[in-house]
């Protein structure tokens, strides 16, 4: 059955969106999760997922025009299908159809457990990003019995990529949370009931914990779980809450801001807000550094910081505190476990003469507003070397071995959670500075936990460099699907022979962890011989 797809929300004071570029054509076929539009808000533009399957059936905005939100946007159904009754009417007419369509069968599927009360709303688990199975609640900022307005920040809910404000797309009063604080659950449960102030809704929950209740409501699901998605790539702004300063004026700041501030122990009033009309917002507190101050002693003693306190156990006694996995944390643990027990690793080590690289390096940041590192050196080296050698730059399936024309070389980056991996695109057709800009810009991103999912996808090989630390060697976990990973230890200064004779040299360890289903030895070797030539001669990656 066709599906009319609306102009999204995308942020909280959107009315109208702007299609920048359609990523689908009428006729392509749509998965769930693939991308159909970018669209461009009164903030940013953004990408626009899809959350139903089908075949792309009609365009209702062309690239270059504005729609007001919630007008007809595409269609989506099968192949051939007839939707011409969906445009025949007003845009508004099919959604109603779309809505009252479950209410027809909620007698016949939910009469014998639990019928929705009207005026009720059943809240699901949305699913905030394409990869998310599942959410944990990290704080309810609304309680039972409070007052829930459209636009309001019901939850923090923590994802596999980032803990993200969740929005409430209806109006009424909480009346029940079915997730608490600290809890997962999977994405499509129940999250939380809302409606009029004392209807009964233990019957719904019931049927809940039946496990009766997942087909209730396919309406709401349908529209509350793609409107919290669709705001994955930038944080809703939050209702304005205030706190007073120690003037007696009032602080505008958003609940995520003031949760991070109470966590960090930063006083709101300290912060400068850049937000609208002063507010604060999340960023003006993870920014903030607070000034040096001279405080009177006690304001210095331990006793005034508590997580000194628990941080530390007191001499002679044994102390073992929990703390729960992220949703990152359980993501990377899944996503290298199956890497490291489904491909068969072997790991290939060289090492190189870095004298030319650092004469090189220093010659080319000589020239003003330039600026490479050795990681772009190797990054751009790698690139070179996958060309020569393309059995590298593929991928392992179980009916083939997948080779990319294309080079796109993902950089691991190491953030508070984890380690996110931001990919540098076509990296082959970048020179060394264009490779080094778009580094720290990912890895900035990244650090910020502003980086898109889009820009963590598609990588044909990884480079992960622990040099920075110290590291000599170590060996990578394949960053699947790619087909190997290098691991890039430090610069070491040590005796070296170079014509006959023991000289003081620069040298450096690489590591080529290789699948063994598409990467035989003597290839990653040949790979490694290639990658060496163009790091011990960086002119040859210029000519």
């Amino acid at each position: 059955m066709a599906t009319i797809i609306n102009m999204p929300r995308l942020s909280d004071t959107m009315e109208e969106g702007v299609v920048a570029s359609w990523l689908k054509k009428v006729g392509d076929k749509v998965e769930e999760g693939d991308i159909l539009a970018e669209i461009e808000t009164d903030k940013a533009t953004m990408e626009f997922e899809s959350f139903h399957e089908g075949t792309l059936l009609h365009i209702g905005v062309q690239e270059g025009e504005t729609a007001p939100v919630d007008s007809l946007l595409a269609i989506i159904g099968e192949e051939g299908e007839d939707f011409s009754a969906l445009l025949n009417g007003n845009t508004s007419a099919p959604a109603e159809t779309k809505s009252e369509e479950p209410k027809t069968e909620e007698p016949e599927t939910a009469s014998s457990n639990a019928s929705i009360p009207e005026g009720v709303k059943v809240v699901t688990m949305p699913r905030l990003s394409d990869t998310m199975t599942e959410g944990t609640v990290a704080t309810w900022l609304k309680k039972v019995g409070d007052k829930v307005e459209e636009g309001d920040i019901l939850a923090e809910i923590e994802t596999d990529k980032a803990t993200m404000e969740f929005e409430s797309f209806n109006e009424g009063t909480l009346l029940h949370i079915g997730v608490q604080e600290g809890e997962s659950a999977p994405v499509d449960s129940l999250l939380a009931i809302i409606g009029d102030a004392g209807t009964d809704v233990s019957s719904l929950v019931e049927a809940h914990n039946a496990g009766t209740l997942a087909n209730t409501d396919a309406s709401e699901k349908q529209e509350e779980a793609p409107k919290a998605v669709e705001n994955k790539t930038e944080t809703v702004a939050a209702p304005v809450e205030t706190v007073s300063n120690n003037k007696g004026g009032r602080i505008f700041a958003s609940p995520l801001a003031k949760k991070i501030a109470k966590d960090k122990g930063i006083n709101l009033a300290d912060v400068k807000g850049s937000g609208e009309n002063g507010r604060i917002i999340k960023k003006d507190v993870e920014n903030y550094t607070p000034a040096a101050k001279v405080e009177a002693p006690v304001a210095t003693s331990a006793a005034t910081t508590p997580s000194a306190v628990t941080n530390f156990a007191i001499a002679g006694e044994e102390n073992t505190s929990e703390v729960k996995n992220s949703q990152m944390r359980k993501a990377i643990a899944k996503a290298l476990s199956n890497s490291k027990f489904s491909a068969p690793h072997f790991y290939l080590n060289i090492e190189v003469d870095m004298d030319n690289a650092m004469a090189s390096r220093k010659t080319i940041n000589a020239i003003p507003d330039t600026k490479i590192s050795f990681n772009d050196m190797v990054v751009k080296a790698c690139a070179m070397a996958l060309k020569k050698h393309p059995q590298v730059n593929t991928s392992w399936t179980d009916n083939d071995t997948l080779f990319h024309s294309h080079i796109h070389v993902g950089v691991a980056v190491a953030v508070d959670e984890g380690l996110v991996v931001p990919v540098v695109k076509h990296t082959d057709a970048l020179s060394l500075t264009q490779i080094g800009a778009a580094v720290r810009d990912l890895a900035g991103k990244a650090r910020n936990k502003k980086i898109t999912h889009g820009e963590m996808q598609g990588s044909t090989f990884t480079v992960s460099n622990l040099g920075m630390f110290g590291i000599e060697s170590f060996t990578s976990i394949i960053n699947q699907p790619n087909s190997a990973i290098l691991s890039v230890g430090a610069i070491v200064q040590k005796p070296v022979v170079k014509n006959g004779e023991i000289v003081v040299g620069n040298t450096m360890k690489l590591t080529l962890a290789c699948d063994h289903r598409t990467v035989d030895g003597a290839v990653g070797a040949q790979f490694l011989q290639t990658l060496k030539t163009y790091i011990e001669n960086p002119v040859t990656m210029l000519a």
